[in-house]
């Protein structure tokens, strides 16, 4: 035992030559250390990347990418893993910075922990751009226009008010009858891939369709026998509107039709050549859905880039780009008076915007999965939401709250849309058309058909149609039990039209 307490060698009974050490070699222990330094500059490197402050917008996360020189996407990467490929990027561009001796490890720390204050702070407190003066002047345009149509709409609702509980009742039973006994009139082939979108025309005399091929086509009604085929998208059309006098007092050469894609473009047609006479550019991912605004004059635009655009299509001029959805924005609508949008997304959440002030004014939050369609009742304060989650869900505006859910399908409901009569349009386009709403000999004015239905389609197979003050079922409607991606109804009430998976389009009335 030597002094300070260790065994030595000599007391274990082993001889020092067996051990068979050497004395290290400075190669080895410069390689040791070597591997030491790389092994804490890689733990160093991660620490710093904890710390890297990196966007969580999918949008600005490509954009950075971009501006680095880096692909934007990787086969097979998510959301999640570009975002941390960023990160690493951004890492390794501050390594070789702090190697060149551009920047200081202490000012970088510093300059990081600011960044990430300051992102804290911009998550906590609202932000506001500032709009150029094209916005003013169309926020002040929808704001005149719909304080008119409002005043026009609550007036006669007040007319309404008066009208004898049996009138109503008649006046219902008169206009359900015909939807109970609808049939498949015909099923015609729309497009090579499916049909993902069906619209009918104001006057209700054409149906235009929309197809993921890029394809958009317009049909003759009640014939179904192709009128035109629209050339200029080449990807999945998603959008289709037509402008609220188009087929009515719209000339023909003018901008009747709005389309949007997956080439995340927006084209504009007039009814004269199959090809566009305008196309809006702006959205960095696929157009979902495409709304005019009921004035004629603007237009907006729901993107897989996470935002909705408001255009002057006169101009060609992206007035808005709103941001506001965690996740994809798939669809968008105007209330009828103008004064508000509707936007749903893939993040389950709706949001009723203003117009005239750019305010949120109310949300949507219920869904259990993504939005895929909304539509606004004619009576101003109700809108309704489909969903993956096979329901409906219909909102009231007046208490900012869900006032009844449709248990509506059994599988994603893709599409739903109210009934809205012909001369009831008239009216609400304010074009001295007001005679369409007259009293009866009795002195009691007569009962709007508009917003007395609706019709969902599901992608359970089947259309269905629904009574829009109890929410009660009307009638189901199958066709090929193939998925029904869009369902819309004719002005005149005549008929229903459904675009399926199955390439085709089907149109469905009395025989």
């Amino acid at each position: 035992m030597s002094d300070d307490g260790d065994m030595d060698v000599d007391q274990l009974g082993i001889d020092a030559d067996e051990l068979d050490v050497e004395p290290a070699s400075s190669s080895s222990i410069a390689h040791a250390r070597a591997e030491q330094k790389e092994l804490m500059d890689m733990l160093d490197a991660r620490a710093k990347a904890r710390n890297m402050a990196v966007p969580t917008d999918d949008a600005k996360v490509r954009s950075r990418l971009r501006e680095l020189g880096e692909p934007i996407t990787c086969f097979g990467e998510r959301r999640p893993d570009r975002r941390e490929r960023l990160r690493e990027v951004l890492v390794k561009i501050q390594q070789r910075r702090r190697e060149a001796g551009e920047v200081d490890e202490d000012d970088e720390d510093v300059r990081s922990e600011s960044e990430e204050e300051d992102d804290d702070d911009e998550q906590e407190e609202e932000f506001f751009t500032e709009g150029s003066q094209e916005l003013l002047r169309a926020r002040t345009s929808m704001a005149v226009y719909s304080l008119k149509a409002a005043a026009r709409r609550i007036a006669s609702q007040k007319e309404q008010a008066k009208i004898p509980i049996a009138k109503i009742v008649a006046t219902r039973k008169a206009l359900f009858a015909p939807i109970r006994e609808y049939t498949n009139l015909g099923s015609q082939v729309g497009d090579t891939r499916p049909v993902s979108l069906v619209r009918f025309s104001p006057n209700a005399k054409i149906l235009a369709t929309g197809s993921w091929s890029g394809g958009v086509r317009l049909w003759d009604i009640p014939s179904a026998r192709e009128k035109m085929s629209l050339r200029g998208h080449n990807d999945k059309v998603g959008g289709l509107a037509w402008h609220p006098r188009a087929t009515v007092s719209q000339s023909s050469a003018a901008v009747n039709l709005a389309t949007g894609a997956a080439d995340a473009n927006v084209l504009l047609w007039s009814l004269d050549s199959d090809r566009p006479i305008s196309t809006l550019s702006g959205h960095e991912a696929r157009v979902a859905r495409v709304a005019f605004h009921p004035s004629g004059d603007y237009l907006a635009s729901a993107s897989f880039d996470g935002t909705w655009r408001l255009w002057d299509f006169a101009t060609a001029t992206s007035l808005l780009r709103q941001e506001g959805h965690s996740k994809e924005v798939y669809t968008c609508e105007f209330q009828p008076d103008g004064a508000l949008l509707a936007s749903g997304g893939l993040d389950a959440i709706g949001r009723i915007w203003d117009c005239r002030t750019g305010r949120t004014a109310m949300v949507l939050d219920g869904h259990a999965r993504e939005i895929l369609a909304l539509d606004w009742s004619p009576n101003g304060f109700n809108v309704v939401s489909a969903s993956g989650d096979d329901t409906v869900r219909v909102w009231d505006l007046r208490n900012l709250k869900c006032q009844y859910i449709i248990p509506a399908h059994k599988s994603s409901v893709a599409d739903v849309r109210f009934f809205r009569a012909h001369d009831e349009r008239l009216a609400d386009l304010g074009n001295g058309h007001t005679a369409a709403l007259t009293k009866e000999s009795d002195g009691t004015m007569e009962l709007p058909k508009s917003g007395l239905y609706l019709a969902t389609a599901g992608y359970d197979g089947l259309v269905k149609i629904w009574s829009a003050d109890d929410w009660q079922h009307l009638r189901t409607l199958s066709g090929d039990a193939g998925k029904v991606m869009s369902v819309d109804v004719s002005s005149d009430g005549q008929y229903l039209a459904s675009g399926e998976w199955n390439r085709t389009f089907k149109l469905w009335g009395r025989l």
